[in-house]
């Protein structure tokens, strides 16, 4: 359980990096913000590549995984950061990803 629990509060670290740096360098590049915000959203997503290796799983099933976490994260930043409300669509497809992502990661293996 509690090996289960750390994958899961790193997946959300990394997705915290992930999307908050991109997020960063879309501010400069997009919305015209200084190029410090883009430096430093440069510098979250180098983090992020740290985050992910901190997982105990290989590098494809960790990377597969971390895709339906960053789906969900995205749809949750979208809509705290950006205002935009998911419709039943993008929660029915999201916890769609959050299935699939227990299934390759913690699916009992040999």
């Amino acid at each position: 359980m509690m090996k289960t629990l750390t994958s899961l509060l790193i997946f959300i670290l990394a997705g915290l990096c992930e999307i908050g740096g991109g997020y960063l360098m879309w501010l400069w590049l997009k919305e015209d913000k200084a190029w410090y915000i883009g430096a430093l959203g440069g510098l979250i997503l180098v983090a992020y590549g740290i985050v992910a290796t901190l997982q105990t799983s290989n590098f494809g099933r960790v990377y597969a995984a971390y895709g339906g976490i960053f789906i969900v994260m995205a749809i949750l930043w979208g809509w705290k950061v950006d205002g935009f409300v998911p419709d039943r669509y993008d929660i029915i497809g999201g916890a769609i990803c959050l299935i699939g992502m227990g299934i390759i990661m913690f699916s009992p293996r040999p």
